[in-house]
């Protein structure tokens, strides 16, 4: 797993064992296979910066960054996702850190107060080696009530801290202290195209330059980035589909999708990946249940097929939804505003399209009930047993429900890539990154919406670049079918999951769960928003508790490699 991190200037003299210093005063590292261009640094007499991830800036924009007065002011256009270090030396020679975290949380970071100082990194699960290596049960049971809106100032881990998305770190000698750096602009809708469309070009060729990649080619999101990656450099096109389907849906649309450099690659899915189907790979170690772990099997011979023709980076298209085809969370700025025949029209739009009463989204929106409106079926679990609060929802408008919604998604995503690093491969969320958020939320929430265009904002910003039947195209690829079949033929290994550590410890009532499963398996209508992540949550405590541990070298000096 490659993750990084560093101690506070008078903080322990602590770093993972196996570990590349990349600074010895204050300690600063790296762990695992980490590639040149995903790590870099500059240094002058009295400042070092230090960048992680996938970005834009070029050398000398990150010399620029080192000398800024304000950080993050210099980072804030930067493409891609990303974190910040940078070391200043004060009149008296301590040292100030700074980390600024990335606005879309696609690259969370954490702190702990060890024994000797506070310690910071971009693994929860690697910090609580520190301090015990519990699971935070509160965190988990919150999380699998609405896993949209786990418990706040938690994580995954006992005593390990999230440090939130948009933030500045800055640990000074005994001193911690975080503050916003990031906040929405606003501009016109055509002020805002060629800011959405820069952000993805600009992210997507920052990853794959030079480096052998490939991509999902599926619906317009992964399309969108499969062409614009084409323009930097070959790449492999992946398109899964089942095996015994050679035309329609995605294939269709890939199989028109011909632009220099793209190569087309056919991933046909038979019974070995459907999901909880079990594997040969077990489920990698993460900071928290990944979003994937039902389908690791799919992912896992996925990732595999792209590493076996060389590709070190894949694409995804992961969180173009939630960006461009959000719910009508407008609808509670329209009321707000009085804005009330485009209210009226665009909420029994909604519901035409849905084929349900408009009655409900309309209260909601009434009521400036954001959370009614986006998740009108949210409702807890039968199954969760522990005693939880239920999670907190501040009312807010569209703007801020966009934000914590892709918040929250990015860094569940992380624990996807944290899968991907165990094949050795870089798994890479473009629609996660920073700029494409600022771009899209720039624009008013009514004008990012509409139930008659299929994701207007990313078509109008990027469409040009694709062919006219993708332009045109108005469904996406749905795989509900396949959980039902694979809990049908993977009955006996999920139930014995619903009585593994969540029931013993309390958190779950298996039986209510185990009926639910049963449903599942047998095609009744089941909401998988819930019962995915109790089952992915039993499968990622089995293991975390099966991987290696962590261990830490506590010499006074590390020298630099």
């Amino acid at each position: 797993m490659r993750w990084y991190g560093g101690c506070a200037p008078d903080g322990p003299r602590i770093v993972p064992t196996g570990a590349r210093v990349l600074w010895n005063d204050p300690l600063l590292w790296t762990m695992g296979n980490w590639s040149p261009r995903l790590v870099r640094t500059v240094e002058s007499p009295d400042a070092r910066l230090a960048l992680f991830g996938s970005c834009s800036a070029d050398m000398e924009e990150l010399g620029r960054a080192l000398a800024a007065a304000d950080l993050a002011g210099a980072v804030e256009a930067w493409a891609g996702s990303f974190t910040v270090v940078r070391l200043r030396r004060e009149n008296h020679g301590e040292g100030i850190v700074e980390v600024v975290t990335d606005a879309a949380g696609a690259c969370p970071i954490y702190t702990v107060n060890a024994p000797d100082g506070v310690v910071w990194a971009s693994s929860s699960r690697a910090l609580s080696s520190l301090v015990g290596g519990k699971v935070d049960t509160i965190w988990l049971a919150s999380y699998l009530w609405d896993k949209k809106a786990p418990v706040p100032g938690r994580s995954a881990w006992a005593d390990v801290t999230p440090v939130p998305a948009g933030q500045r770190l800055v640990l000074g000698m005994n001193s911690l202290e975080t503050e916003p750096w990031w906040s929405p602009v606003v501009r016109r809708y055509e002020e805002a195209l060629p800011a959405v469309r820069l952000a993805l070009t600009e992210g997507v060729h920052a990853r794959v330059e030079g480096v052998r990649s490939s991509t999902d080619v599926a619906g317009i999101d992964s399309s969108t980035l499969a062409v614009i990656a084409a323009r930097s450099g070959p790449i492999a096109g992946v398109t899964a589909h089942p095996s015994n389907v050679i035309e329609g849906g995605d294939l269709d649309y890939a199989r028109s999708l011909t632009v220099p450099g793209l190569t087309g690659m056919l991933f046909p899915l038979d019974g070995r990946h459907l999901p909880f189907t079990p594997t040969e790979e077990p489920l990698p170690a993460a900071d928290e249940p990944p979003p994937s772990a039902a389908v690791w099997a799919m992912l896992s011979a996925q990732l595999g097929k792209s590493a076996a023709i060389g590709a070190v980076c894949h694409l995804t298209g992961d969180g173009g939804d939630n960006l461009f085809l959000p719910a009508p969370t407008h609808l509670v700025d329209l009321a707000r505003n009085r804005q009330w025949p485009r209210f009226v029209r665009d909420a029994f739009d909604w519901a035409r399209l849905r084929r349900q009463s408009p009655a409900p989204v309309i209260r909601a929106a009434l009521r400036g009930d954001t959370h009614g409106v986006a998740r009108p079926w949210l409702s807890r679990p039968r199954w969760l047993a522990a005693d939880v609060p239920d999670p907190v929802r501040p009312d807010c408008d569209a703007d801020t429900w966009l934000v914590q919604s892709i918040r929250t998604v990015a860094r569940a995503a992380h624990a996807d890539t944290q899968l991907a690093d165990s094949l050795g491969v870089e798994l890479h969320n473009p629609y996660f990154d920073g700029a494409v958020l600022g771009a899209v939320v720039s624009v008013p929430s009514w004008q990012r919406f509409s139930a008659r265009r299929y994701k207007p904002l990313l078509v109008d910003a990027c469409g040009d670049m694709l062919p006219e039947l993708h332009r045109r195209r108005v469904t996406k690829g749905l795989f509900v079918g396949d959980f039902h079949r694979g809990l049908r033929a993977n009955l006996r290994c999920v139930l014995d999951r619903v009585d593994g550590r969540l029931s013993g410890l309390g958190i779950i009532d298996p039986v209510p769960l185990r009926e639910s499963v049963h449903a599942a398996a047998l095609g009744a209508e089941t909401v998988w928003a819930a019962l995915l992540p109790v089952l992915a949550a039993e499968s990622w405590w089995e293991a975390v508790v099966s991987a290696p541990s962590i261990t830490w070298d506590t010499r006074p000096r590390v020298e630099r490699s």
